[in-house]
């Protein structure tokens, strides 16, 4: 922007020189001048008009390690040419690269694909952009801004865990647990009307025809265990491992080009901001995966920075809302493991596992555990050790308070391959290990 008043500061010094001096130089100088400048503003304004942009997200789902890949379309609607176009994206998804320079011909549309490696769970936003150009002179640059945006929700990794088994629980016997079901069972809860949407198996006829409209059977859960994954989100119980330094060249959040940067996050992708929040939130989501493809009915609880509940339910849709769920969920909670356990406690019958995924060393959620092995309840638990990212407290006192209970625990460091370190519990690996 200092080149503009540049030109027009000597514009009117060449004026005041031919007023002083009367030589009609310095007045043809100060004329070619201010006609320079305006002829490089409406070059400039001209060439950021008839523009479009289109932005198309080829997939609204992605996984980190995965690549969102997202198609621009930059349409020239105007007969004159645009000698230099420059999209600047406003995106906040990490090492998006969509920036591009175009010159389009009169009538034109150029496409761009960005490929973007996905390095961190979360809802991003893609968009807007800001459309600059400027005359052939260097002398003023636009900006135009382009409100379009996209969403992309990346999940956390999840895997199969092919060696991860959990304990029996206790059945139902047939009790009726007066849960309203999604997918059909033997027990039926009751009747409603058709709702669109709803499967023609579904349909009572009978109350069909005594009604002269559609009604559709209500079904109940089936008595079945069902598993309960807990993930404590407490802000406290999380630890950052302060021990990861980055290279500058390649740490994501340098000003390298978009080319670099690319390959950068290829280097970062098993590496970035490692901390035991992100070790929890990959461990239930790979827990969700395993034991949803065992047909297993399956729901989760992690109270964050809002309470999530998701009912047990062994449906098709049921690892996407799980996945939904982690994808968004931060450790941002006051409550703790302790009064996440005895809140949803109403929750929990004879039939119910718990997995809890945690790396609390606070022994109070041990105490609220127990209580709820008085009810006949199962529980697995999956520690992650806050030692393995730079804690200072040993876990080895909670492992063993937990030893002393009977409950199969399951110890998860930093750096581990998840599905060796879910092979065995900790009790049997140390048994193991001793011998």
């Amino acid at each position: 922007m200092l080149r503009p008043f540049m030109l027009l500061l000597l514009a009117g010094a060449s004026y005041v020189a031919a007023q002083g001096t009367g030589l009609r130089l310095f007045f043809h100088l100060s004329y070619l001048l201010l006609g320079l400048l305006l002829l490089a503003a409406i070059w400039t304004w001209l060439n950021l008009r008839g523009l479009s942009i289109q932005r198309e997200l080829l997939s609204p789902r992605a996984t980190v390690g995965e690549y969102a890949r997202e198609r621009i379309t930059l349409a020239n609607h105007w007969f004159l040419p645009k000698l230099w176009v420059e999209v600047s994206d406003e995106s906040d998804l990490p090492q998006h690269g969509a920036g591009f320079v175009a010159s389009l011909r009169g009538r034109e549309r150029g496409r761009w694909l960005a490929r973007t490696l996905c390095t961190r769970r979360g809802r991003f936003r893609l968009g807007p952009a800001t459309l600059v150009s400027g005359d052939p002179f260097g002398i003023i640059a636009l900006g135009r801004r382009v409100t379009s945006t996209n969403e992309l929700l990346v999940y956390p990794r999840s895997e199969l865990l092919p060696h991860f088994t959990l304990p029996g629980a206790d059945l139902a016997g047939g009790q009726a647990l007066r849960i309203r079901s999604f997918h059909s069972s033997p027990n039926v809860a009751g009747i409603r009307e058709y709702a669109p949407g709803d499967g023609m198996n579904r349909i009572h006829w009978r109350s069909t025809a005594r009604t002269g409209r559609l009604m559709v059977k209500e079904f109940e859960l089936d008595p079945s265990a069902a598993i309960y994954l807990v993930l404590d989100m407490q802000e406290r119980a999380v630890v950052q491992d302060a021990r990861v330094h980055f290279d500058p060249q390649v740490d994501p959040r340098n000003t390298a080009p978009w080319w670099a940067r690319q390959r950068n996050a290829e280097l970062l992708e098993d590496r970035y901001l490692p901390s035991s929040e992100e070790s929890a939130v990959v461990i239930t989501a790979s827990l969700a995966r395993t034991l949803l493809a065992q047909n297993r009915s399956v729901g989760m609880i992690a109270w964050g920075q809002h309470r999530e509940v998701i009912p047990a339910e062994r449906e098709a849709r049921q690892l996407p809302k799980i996945l939904e769920a982690l994808a968004v969920l931060r450790a941002y909670s006051a409550q703790s493991l302790a009064e996440v356990l005895l809140a949803e406690s109403a929750r929990f019958g004879r039939d119910t596992t718990l997995v809890i995924v945690t790396s609390s060393l606070d022994e109070r959620w041990v105490g609220a555990l127990q209580q709820q092995l008085y009810r006949g309840i199962r529980a697995v638990v999956i520690l992650v050790d806050p030692q393995s990212f730079g804690g200072w407290r040993d876990p080895e006192t909670i492992l063993q308070h937990l030893a002393a209970l009977r409950i199969t625990t399951y110890r998860v460091r930093q750096g581990d391959v998840l599905a060796e370190a879910l092979r065995l519990p900790w009790a049997d690996a140390e048994r193991r290990g001793r011998a």
